[in-house]
């Protein structure tokens, strides 16, 4: 990490920008702590017997995208990335994917919800969560997937640190 690419979020805006500008900070953070890494150090294990690694949260935080916007309004039917059932552990298994593989589709999955986002009238806008079986809005669901970044980005923090001692932001 030689540079901090992020833009941070504003000190004043309304609701819906300052809730677009923290989780696209965060979606950048985690892009960040990936950088400059090959595919075997993306793939370091924090330590037995998880399977935590960077490029595990990479693939998990694809689920959590695919999970809470294109399935809660658009497909509830949609297919997890990586498992056959609603199973979020299975993305942690990193050990046979690559950067390409895991960054496409988090990339595919970020730039479909923040089209859900945009095509939204309000935040107040109902989705159903099929795995709650009831309706949340669109403020819940950002709210949500921002809380899952603010956590798993506290993970990445160590797990770069692990791999070359890399610390901050």
């Amino acid at each position: 990490m030689t540079s901090d690419p992020r833009t941070g979020p504003p000190s004043f805006g309304s609701e819906r920008e300052m809730l677009r500008a923290f989780l696209d900070y965060h979606r950048a953070t985690l892009a960040m702590k990936c950088e400059g890494l090959t595919d075997e150090e993306l793939r370091q294990r924090s330590m037995p017997p998880s399977t935590l690694s960077l490029l595990g949260l990479v693939r998990h935080l694809a689920e959590v995208e695919r999970a809470w916007f294109r399935r809660v309004f658009e497909d509830k039917d949609a297919p997890m990335v990586w498992s056959d059932e609603i199973d979020f552990q299975a993305a942690y298994d990193a050990s046979g994917s690559t950067r390409a593989e895991a960054f496409a589709a988090w990339e595919a999955e970020v730039e479909t919800s923040r089209r859900i986002e945009r095509a939204a009238e309000s935040l107040d806008q109902a989705g159903y969560q099929p795995r709650w079986e009831e309706e949340v809005s669109l403020r819940m669901v950002m709210l949500h997937v921002l809380l899952e970044y603010g956590r798993h980005n506290g993970h990445a923090d160590f797990l770069r640190e692990g791999v070359d001692g890399t610390v901050g932001a």
